[in-house]
């Protein structure tokens, strides 16, 4: 059986964060562990369905796993699942497991689906809507229909779609593809609702396990949560770790590392290749990329870095931070609403308490700025200093405040 990987999305709601499938934890990105999940799972002939904008770095990455790793475009992404497996119909006969790029599981999902007597679909409950289809079952666990996003209220099951499916014959599915039609973004649940009603037979089956889709950039954390949890823990003998610095908990300490006199490191951390923890630094449930700089006197806190960031005297606390970004002395991420509520991120409900800011690569933060929570920094931005930063900011942005200034006769006498 081939396992096909759907990794062509635009990731609109990551944004300012980049291309997902990309995002770096522990050492690689998202798509290889997703496709090292496959591979040690059996499943060793691996076809990628990609966007023009990832294809190649894809292949360069399926190069690095154990398995046979094809990586095809799909050039229509409005046609989204549908027009994934449409886009691999050349490359794939007989069964085929489908599976999301985005979707973090555990292996026993995959092997769920993999022993499965026929075509499956595995399942989980929810306790809170979620934005994805929803699967109606008779009392004998068969599929009855998918809906797709209905909307809070609006559920007809407690159990999500997870995008793991074993189809018997790819064949039939594309043909059932070819004709659906939808206005919504649901052609590939309409084509399955369609071979249902036809007398096909797809097993729901009910996983109980990790899972958590990379939709939104708060999701990162939780995501570096799963993974360091299933690492070995780790201090390389290649890094530098001051005496007087203190290690706390469970950590993955990467080569070239240097951890200098005062800094607390409170596990779980990890610390890629080349990066440093500066004198006092304080650094705690976080995951820091590589060459990256933990300045002086820097409090970092369930926090996601990607390479090259550099901090000086900062506070950056739940927040998400991309590539080649630099805080100015001072500036420092809120992360907590005055009234304690839940933060919201361009409209929408984290239903989190504590969100910082989302910044995009190549950032510049001045000296003094304040970033209130759950704000966003589009790629290849200024921040100037002394700013507090309430709304959101779009790509190729350089943010500046004017501030009048008012000299007087000092009339106190000492």
């Amino acid at each position: 059986m081939k396992a096909l990987v759907l990794a062509a999305g635009r990731s609109k709601r990551m944004q300012p964060v980049g291309d997902k499938n990309f995002l770096n934890f522990l050492g690689k990105p998202l798509i290889q562990h997703q496709m090292e999940l496959l591979a040690r799972n059996g499943l060793t002939e691996i076809i990628v369905v990609g966007s023009c904008t990832n294809i190649e770095k894809i292949k360069e990455i399926g190069e690095k796993v154990d398995a046979s790793v094809t990586v095809c475009e799909q050039v229509d992404l409005d046609l989204g699942m549908a027009g994934a497996v449409l886009a691999a119909r050349h490359l794939v006969e007989g069964p085929v497991l489908i599976f999301s790029g985005n979707d973090v599981v555990e292996d026993a999902a995959v092997k769920m689906a993999m022993e499965a007597e026929g075509s499956c679909m595995i399942g989980k409950k929810v306790e809170h809507y979620f934005p994805g289809g929803y699967l109606e079952t008779d009392e004998h666990g068969f599929i009855k229909n998918i809906v797709e996003k209905p909307g809070e209220g609006h559920e007809p099951s407690d159990m999500i779609n997870l995008v793991v499916h074993r189809h018997q014959d790819i064949a039939k599915l594309t043909e059932y593809l070819d004709r659906a039609k939808s206005e919504n973004d649901d052609l590939y649940e309409v084509a399955i609702s369609e071979m249902i009603e036809d007398g096909e037979m797809i097993l729901a089956l009910p996983y109980d396990g990790f899972w958590q889709p990379v939709k939104y950039p708060w999701h990162v954390h939780r995501v570096f949560e799963y993974f360091f949890a299933q690492a070995e823990k780790r201090v390389s003998e290649k890094a530098e770790i001051a005496k007087s610095a203190v290690i706390r908990g469970e950590v993955i300490i990467e080569d070239g590392v240097k951890i200098f006199d005062g800094a607390v490191i409170s596990g779980p951390v990890y610390i890629g290749k080349g990066s440093i923890v500066a004198n006092n630094a304080l650094l705690r449930s976080s995951h820091i990329a590589e060459d990256c700089m933990v300045g002086f006197s820097t409090e970092v806190a369930r926090s996601y870095w990607g390479n090259k960031v550099w901090t000086h005297m900062n506070y950056v606390g739940d927040s998400v931070i991309g590539e080649d970004v630099s805080f100015g002395a001072g500036a420092v991420t809120g992360n907590l609403r005055l009234d304690d509520g839940d933060v919201m991120v361009d409209g929408v409900d984290t239903k989190m308490q504590k969100v910082g800011a989302i910044i995009g690569d190549h950032v510049r933060v001045g000296i003094n700025a304040s970033i209130m929570p759950g704000v966003k920094i589009g790629g290849n931005s200024f921040i100037g200093a002394g700013i507090v930063l309430a709304s959101d900011v779009p790509d190729g942005s350089f943010v500046r405040a004017s501030v009048e200034l008012k000299i007087s006769e000092n009339k106190f006498k000492k």
